[in-house]
């Protein structure tokens, strides 16, 4: 009985995820990739590489740009890519109208050795070309590209896949413990020349318990990232977890309001700052990604020895826009267990770590989960094929009864 009620459970909860899985999965096939996707598709936001020569400081890209913008005023420097140099926003005030100017993009694109311009674009918005393509296929996966309603219903998705992972893995499991280990290996099998409903059945079942942590993984990143507060509150019961420090940030200025700290002051201050709490905690620098500013507080990000990520560092500091102060060092790895595990989490799910074949998995395994989905709507539906053909003959079989 209780077997059944989580055999009961596993299909519903599978039909009600299959949709949304499904995409997911394939979306996230073609993120593992992203980059990579987005060179072939639009060359042109990409600099000519220029190999031995150092590309030009966060603070210059910021100055440079604003040239390039005079209606706005340059919010972040992005160099997270070698050949890229992304920047962004906020709008001046028009002094004809006394209100902010409206910028037809989200994102301006640079050479990181020179500064000139790349390209432009809005985020996600396809009317623009193919310059938008991938940015639309991630806003697919991350939300279902609806906003807020996509990110809470992926979210909780998420959560049931979580459960669901599992709910899965005890099915596969034999009803009874004698010869457990022999029976149970039947489970991790495929009978590839069986009927079309065997194979469905063998690849949903082994092909679940052989990536079934990583199943996991992948379910529980995505809670992290979708449904937070339910994160948040699980990860710190269990491990040392330190939230974002969102208390210590000034409220929010207007756009147009200009800090003490220009771009150039910005990063001598981060560099300093970061330069103080390496030596304090004992990690070295590699190289500055990004400086943005965002509720009268800067972030200088830098790649460190306690950045697990490939491409990404997520070392960084926090400190006010007018005075320079310190308010937090954040480390990816080693300064809170639960932040370290959110670190790995994130890398792991951004295909962010171990190179080039773990994206060839990430790849995989997103084909996998929509394989997963599809074999368990086919099974689901063979099975109701097969309960109304019983319940028909049921039917027939009394009616004959009857009538003798």
């Amino acid at each position: 009985m209780i077997r059944s009620f989580w055999v009961w459970l596993h299909r519903w909860a599978g039909l009600a995820m299959a949709v949304f899985l499904i995409l997911v999965g394939l979306t996230g096939s073609l993120l593992a990739f992203k980059t990579d996707l987005e060179r072939l598709i639009c060359p042109k936001i990409y600099a000519m590489p220029r190999p031995g020569v150092p590309p030009l400081d966060l603070a210059t890209l910021a100055e440079r740009a604003e040239t390039l913008v005079p209606q706005g005023r340059v919010a972040g420097v992005f160099l997270t890519e070698p050949d890229q140099a992304l920047v962004t926003f906020d709008p001046r005030e028009d002094p004809a109208t006394g209100k902010p100017y409206e910028l037809d993009f989200g994102q301006l694109f640079v050479d990181p050795w020179s500064g000139e311009e790349l390209g432009r674009r809005r985020f996600d918005d396809l009317s623009q070309g193919l310059i938008n393509l991938m940015p639309f296929i991630y806003e697919l996966h991350y939300e279902l590209a609806l906003g807020a309603p996509g990110l809470w219903v992926l979210g909780i998705v998420a959560l049931v896949w979580t459960i669901d992972c599992f709910i899965g893995f005890y099915l596969t499991l034999p009803v009874s413990s004698s010869a457990f280990w022999r029976r149970w290996k039947l489970a991790w099998l495929v009978k590839w020349k069986a009927g079309a409903y065997r194979l469905n059945f063998d690849l949903h079942r082994a092909g679940g318990l052989w990536v079934w942590p990583m199943l996991l993984v992948f379910a529980w990143s995505s809670v992290m990232l979708n449904l937070r507060p339910v994160y948040d509150w699980v990860t710190g019961a269990v491990f040392d977890y330190q939230l974002l420090p969102e208390e210590n940030t000034a409220p929010s200025p207007p756009p147009n309001e200009i800090p003490r700290l220009d771009f150039r002051a910005a990063l001598l201050t981060g560099e300093r700052l970061m330069a103080e709490q390496a030596t304090k905690h004992d990690f070295s620098v590699e190289r500055a990604v990004i400086l943005y500013r965002m509720n009268g507080v800067y972030s200088y990000f830098v790649k460190s020895s306690r950045d697990i990520r490939d491409k990404v560092g997520l070392t960084y500091v926090n400190f006010d826009a007018d005075t320079g102060a310190l308010i937090s060092l954040e480390l990816p790895t080693g300064q809170h267990s639960g932040n370290t595990l959110s670190a790995w989490l994130y890398a792991l799910h951004m295909a962010d770590v171990f190179g080039l074949p773990y994206r060839i998995f990430v790849c995989a395994l997103g084909l996998v989960i929509t394989m997963l989905s599809i074999t368990g709507v086919y099974i689901w539906w063979k099975k109701r094929k097969a309960r109304q053909f019983s319940k028909a003959h049921r039917g027939v079989a009394a009616a004959q009864i009857v009538a003798k």
